[in-house]
């Protein structure tokens, strides 16, 4: 297979392409980011002698469509967004730019190089939320479409995008909406490599005053071979739940963090709510599960304790990505205007230079 990987050097995508690499090494591969502020080409460095890396903007559609030609793309894999939900409460626009008219200049260099599939992936947060206290609520693959948050109503104008590229030129799509993500690699704005970073110094963690809302979680790993079965099994047009069914409260989240470093709860710091902040995620699953018989391999809880430790053990890989992060949760303001000093609680705008106003971060995981 000839693959085009698009948010390739963020959290996702470069373990998908190391998952894809080490079970297809006979596969060409090019890893395309833009390298903002969460794409990191350290990422892939155990792999760059295998792929061919291009840094540049989905959004640029005559630069894609050339590479695609040139290097005869059958399939491209769309990882590239903006994904931090706090960021998208004071920063909206650039989540509208990637998410939705970036994804449209993805589709149409596909539709014009004439690709045998273009797969884009998509997130549980797209429907909404659910109710805390309604244990048989779900989302199915035809739920309606409820986004609460920019980041999520950026999602959801994407895969609308891409749809509509199936229906009006019969762009060979397949979407998946997947639940939360963890693993190694993860940009440290995330709550687990967040987490994990502040408790070795022995610093305050930030945690939302609705502590008890659950997400479910999937280990990257497993999200990836779901993806490679669609590739290989999966029908056109069709769109896949990608879940576990093990949902994890931010409370519960903190807990398994805090115990498995020896650090006190008293580090626990209760900061306000953001904006739409959603009580619950979960994923009906089924369909992947009978269709093209995927299930995950990775045990959640057990993950998120190794996730944990690979964290505690690689701070020359997190430690210098933290003056990147253009939010500090807990302090300023939430709002869409610049930072005027700081708040009791709500996230701080930090620019980090011209990259961050727009272009792939490629994570769309754990907010």
């Amino acid at each position: 297979m000839r693959l085009f990987v698009t948010g390739a050097a963020g959290f996702i995508g470069s373990n998908y392409v190391r998952n894809r690499m080490a079970k297809h090494p006979g596969d060409h591969v090019v890893a395309f980011d833009l390298l903002t502020y969460a794409g990191n080409r350290p990422n892939l460095a155990d792999i760059e002698d295998q792929i061919t890396f291009v840094q540049g903007d989905i959004g640029d559609t005559d630069t894609v469509e050339t590479l695609l030609r040139e290097h005869r793309i059958d399939t491209v894999v769309n990882f590239a967004a903006e994904s931090h939900n706090s960021l998208a409460v004071i920063d909206p626009a650039r989540f509208f730019r990637t998410n939705v008219l970036g994804t449209q200049g993805l589709c149409e260099a596909a539709r014009r190089a004439g690709v045998a599939r273009f797969h884009h992936v998509s997130t549980c947060e797209v429907y909404g939320d659910l109710a805390l206290d309604d244990p048989d609520a779900i989302f199915t693959e035809d739920s309606p479409y409820r986004p609460r948050t920019p980041y999520n109503a950026s999602k959801a104008g994407g895969d609308h995008v891409v749809r509509c590229y199936h229906e009006t030129w019969d762009l060979p799509i397949t979407i998946t909406n997947c639940a939360n993500n963890f693993g190694p690699y993860q940009f440290p704005e995330k709550v687990l490599p967040l987490f994990t970073a502040l408790a070795m110094d022995d610093q305050p963690l930030p945690v939302y005053e609705s502590s008890d809302n659950r997400r479910e979680w999937i280990h990257a790993l497993d999200h990836a071979d779901a993806i490679d079965l669609i590739l290989d099994r999966g029908v056109v047009g069709e769109t896949y739940h990608v879940g576990t069914g093990v949902e994890l409260s931010v409370k519960q989240i903190t807990a398994l963090v805090l115990d498995e470093l020896d650090k006190p709860a008293s580090l626990i710091k209760i900061v306000a709510d953001r904006p739409g902040h959603d009580r619950r995620y979960l994923l009906d699953w089924s369909k992947i599960r009978r269709e093209l018989g995927w299930e995950p391999q990775i045990d959640p809880i057990a993950g998120i304790q190794e996730t944990i430790r690979w964290y505690a053990q690689n701070r020359a890989w997190w430690e210098p990505l933290r003056e990147r992060a253009p939010v500090v949760e807990g302090s300023g303001s939430w709002s869409s205007e610049a930072p005027r000093g700081p708040a009791p609680s709500g996230p701080t705008l930090v620019e980090t230079g011209p990259d961050v106003r727009r272009g792939p971060a490629a994570s769309q995981d754990s907010d």
